[in-house]
C-alpha cells in the first residue's frame, strides 16, 4: 500500500465528528474509533457529572494504555513459557539421540 492508498473515514467519538485519514481499512479505523468512544463513555459513566472532556479523554487513554501494556506482558510471559518448553524438548531430544 503506498501513500496514495489512504482511506478517509468519518467517525464520531464522544459526540464529536472527526475525519480520520489512514492507510488501514476503513472498517478497522471505524472499529478503533468506536473502541475509543466506548472507553471514554466508560470513564464518563464513573466520573462526576462535571468531568471535563479533556480529562475523560486522558483517563480513557490511560485505561487503553494499561490494556496494551498488560497484553504485552501477557504475550511476553507466554513467549517465555514456549521458549522454556522448546528448550526442554530440544534437550530431551538431544539426550535421547545421544544414547
Amino acid at each position: 500500500m503506498n501513500a496514495l492508498d489512504n482511506n478517509t473515514v468519518q467517525v464520531t467519538i464522544y459526540g464529536k465528528s472527526y475525519t480520520i485519514k489512514g492507510k488501514a481499512d476503513s472498517s478497522y479505523i471505524s472499529g478503533v474509533a468506536n473502541y475509543v468512544d466506548m472507553k471514554m463513555r466508560e470513564v464518563d459513566d464513573g466520573a462526576n457529572p462535571t468531568q471535563e472532556e479533556g480529562k475523560v479523554a486522558i483517563l480513557a487513554g490511560m485505561n487503553i494504555t494499561d490494556e496494551l501494556f498488560s497484553s504485552r506482558q501477557d504475550k511476553d510471559k507466554i513467549e517465555n513459557q514456549f521458549e522454556e518448553r522448546i528448550l526442554a524438548l530440544s534437550e530431551l531430544i538431544d539426550e535421547t539421540l545421544s544414547t
